[in-house]
């Protein structure tokens, strides 16, 4: 059957009128991508680290921060859609220009050298899948992510990116092939283990500081400005609040699902370097390939090949959001062009911007920069400023100079402030792991 558009609170959809699963995977986008980017290399390392080390006693953290995870990138994604900017560019807009340019300049930091350690570990990947020089394959990788980035435009590039998030069902199999005792993963989900020593709240504020990340937040926001100037018949909710009750319930149902499937592979990465890694007496992971390389004798071949493609999934996944993160707010402060929809020639500095992330990133693997320390360097930096970048959100979103008629309900400006307590606490127990 033909497709035919339909137009639902003034917003022009292309449906299949007999397959409505379908219709509603093609509603879904800036949640579940953002969701899935998560789990990035670099976060997949951390969440080795907890399971290989403290077994099961972090998995609480998986199910107490899903609701809290979620209220804050709906809250992004609804300024986006609101008011049809990004999050840099609300807050030019509405603060002193010194708050943007702190805030930018460190998350940009922070997303280079994890764009680094991504693309190092995708090389490694690569070499445990079928071998070869490790450096050649992080060169190539971050050569086709920037060109899929630059010369494919955000309708058809955004496909690519949904694809790439089933990679994290690999996480999933891997999990199902070792040998796990579920009856005590879950109690370790629903019942919180608190220990306070240093390396524990180490590890929690890691952890913390890999679910909840500032740069989503810039992109998910962006994702939706995006969706609002590439879709016919869509505009800022500000200036077309017709279309807001649809509107609101997608980016709902989107961020809810995304998080959820971000968090759920969290669960699977840390069941499965616990039953492997933890019980074998290895309890030191300094990467996602290390991990993946040390399953192989332990679960197996077949395993140490899924985890080694889901690097590389997520890594061509987490690239693009972590250097487009960067160019929408670097764009937004100086009011370039941007977007990924937009012609290169037409958006010059986005992409250039964009470029340069990546390139920087892949420098530094050329660099005698240890890339856990920069990790460590980067987690530390996200940690610092998420509380900050949380707390403009909150008073934006709350603001009806900012969302006019749409500022957040009360239940999710609650669960954004817990949000923000959480991760000042978070940031706290950082700067009080380094004093003792």
């Amino acid at each position: 059957m033909n497709k035919e558009t339909e137009f639902i609170n003034g917003i022009s959809t292309k449906t299949s009128p007999g397959n409505p699963f379908k219709n509603f995977l093609k509603r879904l986008g800036p949640g579940v991508i953002t969701g899935a980017s998560d789990d990035d290399p670099s976060a997949i390392a951390t969440f080795s680290q907890a399971g290989a080390h403290f077994s099961f006693n972090l998995l609480w953290t998986v199910l107490y921060t899903y609701p809290l995870k979620s209220a804050t990138q709906e809250i992004s994604a609804r300024i986006g859609r609101v008011t049809g900017r990004g999050l840099a560019g609300n807050m030019l807009r509405y603060y002193p220009p010194w708050i943007s340019i702190i805030i930018t300049s460190l998350m940009i930091i922070a997303n280079v050298i994890n764009i680094g350690a991504d693309i190092a570990a995708m090389g490694s990947a690569m070499n445990l899948l079928i071998g070869g020089p490790e450096i050649i394959y992080s060169i190539l990788l971050a050569a086709l992510s920037l060109v899929l980035q630059v010369f494919i435009p955000y309708t058809k590039y955004v496909k690519i990116l949904k694809w790439l998030s089933l990679a994290l069902f690999s996480y999933m199999f891997t999990a199902f092939i070792v040998d796990v005792d579920w009856k005590m993963a879950l109690t370790a989900t629903v019942v919180p283990e608190l220990r306070w020593d240093t390396k524990f709240l180490g590890a929690v504020v890691a952890v913390l500081g890999a679910t909840i990340s500032p740069y989503l937040f810039f992109w998910q926001a962006s994702q939706e400005t995006e969706e609002v100037n590439t879709t016919p018949e869509e505009e800022p909710l500000k200036v077309a609040p017709r279309q807001a009750p649809e509107q609101m319930k997608r980016i709902k149902i989107d961020t809810y699902l995304g998080m959820a499937f971000s968090n759920i592979i969290i669960f699977f990465i840390i069941v499965t370097t616990a039953m492997t890694l933890n019980t074998q007496g290895i309890t030191e992971v300094n990467s996602a390939a290390e991990a993946a390389g040390a399953l192989k004798p332990l679960a197996g071949r077949f395993a140490s090949l899924l985890f080694s493609a889901g690097i590389i999934g997520t890594g061509m996944l987490a690239i693009p959001i972590l250097g487009g993160s960067s160019a929408y707010a670097i764009g937004e402060l100086f009011k370039w062009p941007v977007g990924l929809e937009q012609k290169p020639f037409r958006a010059v500095n986005f992409y250039l911007v964009l470029s340069v992330a990546t390139l920087l990133g892949l420098a530094l693997n050329f660099t005698p920069i240890n890339p856990i320390q920069a990790l460590i360097w980067a987690a530390t930096i996200n940690g610092l400023i998420a509380a900050p970048v949380m707390i403009i959100m909150m008073l934006m979103s709350s603001n009806r100079m900012v969302m006019g008629r749409f500022i957040i309900p009360a239940g999710l400006r609650i669960g954004g402030w817990v949000s923000v307590a959480l991760m000042t606490l978070a940031a706290l127990g950082l700067i009080y792991s380094w004093v003792v």
